[in-house]
Formats: structure tokens, sequence, C-alpha cells
């Protein structure tokens, strides 16, 4: 078994290696057009395919889209280009591509379960999905096209952290990565750029003021301080750490090594009721050439500051910060300040309307739709803070909605709990069939877009999706 499995992963290598081979064959003097999506994995591995074309000196035009449907495709395929990449989104239309874009050279390098098609002799379709391994934990879209840009120059391995800022964005770290997540850390590792470190798993080490980090911690759940500005503070008071230095506010980075001590056991003398009270420790990913108390040092607040770029339309800052151009950098980081006061707003939106009938609450759920109210691009935001806020007392399905400006609305599905054994693509897709909606995302993140004039339709069949699901929960629970 585990024979075919390291075969499985010659063959992915090698199938890359043939998309690389090919592209290469290719006049120098085609343009080409990428298409990309819009999440911190998509923008990774955009930034990663742009620094592989420079270096081929290749022309290029890029559009990252939020959703890939049959509407781009068609619009795309008016242009005057014969050579098309989609880099992490693709796979789940290759019946459209197909068909929009016979007789066009098309390289699809994706990690998102791939649709069932015939596909013809002009795709090139590179997803790990093919050769049975997992592209929701062992590859990300961005290290998908890191293998094809290592396989174009070895130059292009000096963009291996970018990859891996893309795996944390797509959730694929889990205290380690999987076998070719890891491949790609050791490279970036190598090549200087990465240092791997243990610390305490909280998410703004190297930014936030110190009691804001513990208030809003949710991967360390600290009972009796999370949610609590003041009992931030005066926890930290209580265990001998001064929560300023001098007239600033201390980060987590600025503590010394006796006051990281006092702070971890603090915390979990604090947490000797959960089921690990001593699980607060995780890897730690410091990009070595940034700035310390930058947002762009720890890998998940750059991961942050991709997502940001992306929501609120400004992804061509990320791309710039990916392929480190100081200036834009700074353009990224100003964009990452606007992004937070829209986390703001929206999760000021929702708190002040949850008693409205547009949020409907029942055990195991959590439907919200935002209708106008919030921007589209963030209502996955909205359900990644509520469905990982520790405020559940079962595994609930956390559903958020709001409109776009084509008389389509944007759906988000999530899981309060990630560990619990359910697909959540799966479920949203099945629900979006019955209102002639198209689904995407994996396992654990996925959405849909729907008809907005069929939002209650929709609503109705979800509230009987996710009753069924919590009945299928309650039955395999021991």
């Amino acid at each position: 078994m585990i024979g075919i499995k390291l075969d499985n992963y010659k063959k992915f290598k090698e199938s890359v290696k043939q998309a690389a081979e090919r592209f290469k064959k290719l006049d120098k003097k085609e343009k080409i057009r990428i298409i990309s999506h819009l999440d911190s994995d998509g923008i990774s591995a955009c930034s990663i395919l742009i620094n592989a074309l420079n270096l081929e000196n290749r022309k290029y035009s890029v559009s990252i889209v939020q959703q890939l449907n049959s509407k781009v495709i068609s619009e795309i395929s008016k242009e005057n280009y014969s050579c098309f990449f989609f880099t992490d989104i693709g796979s789940g239309k290759l019946n459209d591509i197909k068909s929009l874009l016979a007789g066009k050279e098309v390289f699809i390098l994706d990690h998102h379960d791939p649709e069932d098609a015939d596909i013809g002799n002009n795709i090139v379709h590179v997803n790990p999905h093919l050769f049975g391994i997992d592209g929701t934990k062992e590859v990300s879209g961005a290290g998908v096209v890191y293998f094809f840009a290592k396989y174009l120059n070895r130059k292009n391995e000096d963009m291996a952290h970018i990859a891996i800022i893309g795996a944390i964005g797509d959730v694929q770290e889990n205290n380690g990565f999987s076998r070719l997540n890891n491949e790609i850390l050791e490279t970036a590792k190598t090549k200087g750029k990465i240092k791997v470190i243990r610390g305490l798993k909280v998410f703004g080490a190297q930014t936030k003021p110190l009691y804001r980090l513990l208030q809003y911690s949710t991967d360390v759940y600290i009972p009796g301080v999370t949610g609590s500005e003041s009992n931030a503070i005066q926890f930290l008071q209580q265990l001998d750490i001064n929560p300023k230095q001098g007239n600033e506010w201390k980060k987590l980075v600025n503590l010394t090594g006796d006051e990281i001590k006092k702070l971890s056991a603090g915390i979990i003398m604090k947490r000797l009721d959960e089921e690990k009270p001593e699980d607060i420790f995780g890897q730690v990913y410091i990009l070595r050439d940034e700035e310390k108390e930058s947002p762009l040092r720890d890998a998940k607040e750059f991961s942050t500051l991709l997502n940001a770029c992306g929501r609120l339309n400004k992804a061509s800052l990320g791309i710039g910060a990916c392929l480190n151009d100081e200036k834009i950098k700074k353009k990224a980081i100003t964009n990452l300040s606007k992004y937070k006061r829209e986390i703001v707003k929206t999760m000021k939106w929702y708190e002040e309307n949850e008693d409205s009938e547009d949020i409907i609450k029942k055990k195991g759920m959590l439907i919200i739709n935002a209708k106008d109210n919030v921007m589209a691009t963030m209502i996955g935001t909205l359900a990644s803070i509520i469905s990982s806020s520790n405020g559940f007392d079962k595994i609930t399905l956390v559903m958020s909605m709001a409109r776009l400006l084509n008389g389509k609305t944007k759906v988000s599905l999530r899981i309060s709990d990630r560990k619990a054994d359910a697909d959540l693509f799966k479920i949203i897709s099945n629900i979006a069939e019955k209102v002639d909606g198209e689904a995407g995302g994996h396992l654990s993140a996925a959405g849909a877009v729907i008809p907005t004039e069929r939002e209650q339709e929709f609503i109705k069949e979800a509230e009987n999706s996710f009753a069924k699901f919590q009945q299928e929960i309650v039955n395999i629970t021991p």
C-alpha cells in the first residue's frame, strides 16, 4: 500500500514535469492569459506563476476572480489569447473550459476536487487528486504552481515560501505539513526564506497588542480571558507582565523569555478544565527577509494580508507583496488596515442584527442572510470568525450570505469543529444544485453562488439539509 502511495507521488510530479515541458515548447512571443482565485492561496499561486513567466521573458495578462463560472470563461474566450492558465481554480469547471476554450492551449494548475470530464488534448490538467493525493491537505494551489515553476526553472525555488503562505491560507498546516507541502517548506528553509520556531498558537504575535491578542484568541481558547479586553489586561497584570512598554502596548514578540514562560504557564492554568490544557504550542513560520513587527513577518499574518487584498478587490497589491516590491508592500499593509475595519463593520452588523429575521439560529445551525448590508467578499470571513468563536455547545454549521451586484448571492459555509466528519463542499453543492446555483471549495470551507430571487428557497433547503446532517452526527456519535 505504501509503495502504491509513493508511486502516486512520482506520477503526480511526472505530470507536472510534462506540463512544464509542454509549456516550454510554446512560442515565446505568445501572450499568456492567467486566471486565478482571489483568496490567499490563489494570489500566492498567481504570484509564483508570474515570477516564473518573468524569468522566461513571457508576456501575460492577469485576472483574479471570486468564482469561476461559464460566464467568466465565455468572456475570456472572446479575448485575443491562444494560451490560458488557471491557477488554484479550474478543476471544477473542466466541461465548460473544454467547450468554451476549444482550440486554445489551456493549463490548469489546481488542487480542488476535479469535475468528471473527458478533456481534450488541448487541456493540460495538473491536480494531485488525479493520483489519489488529497489536495485539501497535501498541497495547495500555490504548491501545485510552485512544482510547475520549479520544473520550468530551478530559480523558482526562491518562491517556495510563497507556496507555504498559500498552504497556510488554505488551512493545510496542522502543527506541521504533509508530504508535498513539507518538501516545499524544506526548500524554503534551505533558501533562507523561512525559519520555523515553536511558539504559542495565537494569531498576531508580530502586530497585535498582547492584551488584544489574548482577547481575540480562539485557536487557543482561554476561559475567562478570551472575549474580554479588561480580563485580558488583568490576566497579564496578575502574571506580573506589564502590558505596556513605555507608552506603547506590548506585543508578544516584545516579551522576554521569562515573560513567555509566565504567560504560557498562566494560559495552561486557565485551561485546566479543557480536554488538552497544554495544547497551546505550535509551529510558527517566520519569514526571515521581513522586518520584526511587520504583518509580513509571520507567514499566517502574510496570508491574512493576501486575503485582505483579494477581499477588497486589491489583488494586485497582494501579488506585488509576494514579488517583494517594497512600495507595493507598504500599500498592501495599508489595505490590511482597511480590511480590519471592514471586519469590525461586518461583525458590528451581525451583533446588532442577531435577533432579526435574517438570522436563523437553531440547534446545530446558524444561517445569516446579510443581503446588501455586508460586502459579498466578506461573508466568508464572517462565517469563519463566528464558527471559530467557541460559542457553540455542539457541532454547528454556519452559513452566511450576501448579495453581489449581478443578481446573484454569494454563500459561504463553515463548521464549528473542523475535525468533524463533514464534507462541506458536498453539503453546499447538493443545496445549490436545487436552486440552479454553483458551488466550490473544500471539505472544511465551501461556498456557492445562487440566484438572488431564490434565496428563500435556498435557505429552506439548507435548513432541511443541516437538520439531516445533525441527525447523521447524532447517529454516528457513540
